[in-house]
């Protein structure tokens, strides 16, 4: 019987790795047999981690974490929980290569995927022109053309942030009205950098090794136009990982799990919930790492307790 079982591998899931390991909770850690390390493993540069003045590549920064957990007694497993069943005192988590384990408490740190627009080259152009993030690579596009594709709140964000270091912000809707708030809409739409492409979808990414312009189609008579462009950044929502555990524990409107106030304690009795999972808002790896935190001192103080 385990003390803890972490679920999941990016910052928030590290972190908790270290608090438990250092609190002699002798952790282990579900990673991926595939996708170890989250979504900073294709970040290329990571210039706003605290601790990093010159910055590193995200991959590195994740070995920089796995090392940490690792050296104060972290047990990683390269493997995919298929399984869990957490209602009952003892939680069950069973992995795809067969495995059980037991555990009294579990701390999911699954993390959400941004939604792709699921064209060819996405993968590949990604941290070579196409991003997710603004917050985190915006800085590399001082005085470049980019583009930002889609009709919410965080499209809208997303752009009039990137208007700090870009000349020109395209923002690319796939209908003539926006869903974004109307606050959000005035901003972005009052913004002089921002020209709003209305009733276009993206097509085609250009450009090999490097992203150069894309191919945009008119949603309303089919036609389309080639747009040069030096960066795309993609707004069109993400998706908590939550398929493991959607019908055990409770889960907010947008389909994040729930937790209590600023704790990681989710609807279930010794079950934690940390980073992106639990975070539509922030999701940046700093962040991450503090609920990691949060959730490790939560399910120690559960454990003394019970």
């Amino acid at each position: 019987m385990r003390d803890v079982i972490i679920i999941g591998s990016g910052p928030a899931g590290f972190t908790a790795a270290i608090y438990t390991a250092r609190a002699g909770m002798n952790p282990l850690l579900i990673a991926s047999s595939v996708e170890s390390g989250g979504e900073l493993m294709k970040t290329t540069e990571v210039e706003n981690f605290p601790g990093f003045p010159d910055g590193l590549q995200g991959p590195e920064l994740m070995a920089n974490f796995q090392a940490q957990a690792e050296r104060f007694g972290t047990e990683v497993l390269l493997d995919d929980v298929i399984e869990v069943d957490l209602k009952g005192d003892v939680k069950i988590v069973k992995t795809g290569a067969g495995q059980t384990f037991e555990a009294k408490t579990v701390i999911l740190a699954t993390g959400a995927a941004y939604r792709e627009l699921g064209l060819p080259k996405e993968k590949e152009l990604s941290g070579h022109g196409v991003s997710w993030c603004a917050t985190c690579d915006g800085f590399f596009f001082r005085e470049r053309t980019i583009a930002v594709v889609g009709g919410g709140d965080s499209a809208m964000e997303e752009a009039n942030f990137l208007t700090r270091f870009a000349s020109k912000v395209y923002l690319i809707h796939r209908r003539d009205t926006f869903k974004a708030s109307k606050i959000m809409q005035d901003r972005a739409l009052n913004n002089p950098k921002i020209e709003v492409v209305w009733n276009s979808e993206v097509a085609e990414l250009l450009g090999e090794g490097k992203l150069t312009g894309v191919t945009l189609r008119d949603t309303v008579n089919g036609s389309t136009k080639n747009l040069e462009l030096d960066g795309l950044f993609i707004a069109v929502g993400n998706d908590p990982r939550v398929w493991l555990v959607e019908n055990q524990v409770e889960l907010t409107a947008e389909k994040f799990i729930a937790v209590e106030g600023r704790s990681s304690k989710t609807s279930l009795p010794g079950v934690f919930a940390a980073g992106d999972v639990i975070d539509p808002t922030y999701r940046q790896a700093i962040t991450a790492a503090a609920s990691g935190c949060v959730a490790a001192l939560d399910a120690e103080h559960y454990l003394s307790g019970h």
